[in-house]
């Protein structure tokens, strides 16, 4: 089974740099980690290969330096990466980032099954997923916390709908996207260190691409534009409250009403 796992760096804290003409985030030379999220699609993506056998693929958009969290999915067990990296992807919104990776996805083949983390934590639209698997006219189940079944020729899952669950089962190909609640990420192997850090990892541009219109990409492909954007205030200093359970709960109640928080 080929199977492709979209992944992202998010800035490490809220501390970022904003660019005021575009309004979008400053992510060369920032301190960046793993979007957590990605990390349970990756295991949740090992897991099946585990069992099914075949090729687990990491695919991202973004800078170069996005090598470390290639290196970082190797050694927890990733077969191949791919990053799509040229400046014309830059300030993409949902449409053309998911546009992006579905023709990145397009030029590595197609996959059988597409597996996402539910949401970024820098973006927070839950979006991407779905919208990857719509360009590629691809069947799609989002926020999936369980894999009930699977095997070489289908999947079958178990959907988080707020106030009721849903089990869903599609064939290959399609296209996943997991909550937290589905797996525990594996550590990254210290055998496999070595390994990976000569392992290669493909870069592909916009030309690249089977569809290199440049009006598809990056600020230009993007339909939504950014009014406002801004990291959110400092929290405030912490306050220690003395005394018996209900000498404190006293205290609070003052602090909170002095707030106005009711």
């Amino acid at each position: 089974m080929n199977i492709i796992v979209c992944m992202k760096q998010v800035p490490l804290t809220s501390n970022v740099e904003i660019d005021g003409e575009t309004g979008s985030l400053k992510r060369m030379g920032a301190a960046v980690r793993t979007n957590p999220f990605d990390l349970f699609a990756l295991e949740c993506a090992l897991q099946i290969r585990d069992q099914v056998g075949g090729q687990v693929t990491v695919l991202t958009m973004g800078p170069q330096q996005a090598e470390e969290m290639i290196r970082d999915a190797y050694m927890m067990g990733a077969d191949s990466a791919v990053i799509l990296s040229d400046r014309k992807f830059a300030g993409s919104d949902v449409l053309a980032t998911s546009y992006t990776l579905s023709r990145g996805i397009r030029l590595l083949g197609g996959a059988d099954l597409i597996i996402c983390g539910r949401q970024t934590t820098d973006g927070d639209t839950a979006q991407i997923g779905p919208a990857i698997a719509e360009h590629l006219h691809l069947p799609h189940a989002a926020w999936v916390n369980a894999i009930t079944s699977v095997d070489a020729k289908r999947i079958q899952v178990r959907q988080d709908l707020s106030s009721e669950y849903q089990i869903s089962e599609m064939d290959y190909p399609c296209l996943i996207t997991v909550d937290k609640d589905i797996c525990v990420p594996r550590l990254p192997s210290y055998r496999r260190k070595t390994e990976a850090a000569s392992k290669p990892i493909r870069v592909v541009a916009l030309a690249d691409l089977p569809d290199p219109d440049l009006s598809r990409f990056g600020l230009v492909g993007s339909p939504t534009t950014v009014e406002r954007i801004f990291p959110p205030p400092a929290s405030g200093g912490s306050v220690t409250l003395e005394g018996t359970a209900g000498e404190k709960a006293e205290k609070l109640f003052r602090l909170l009403a002095a707030a106005k928080y009711f």
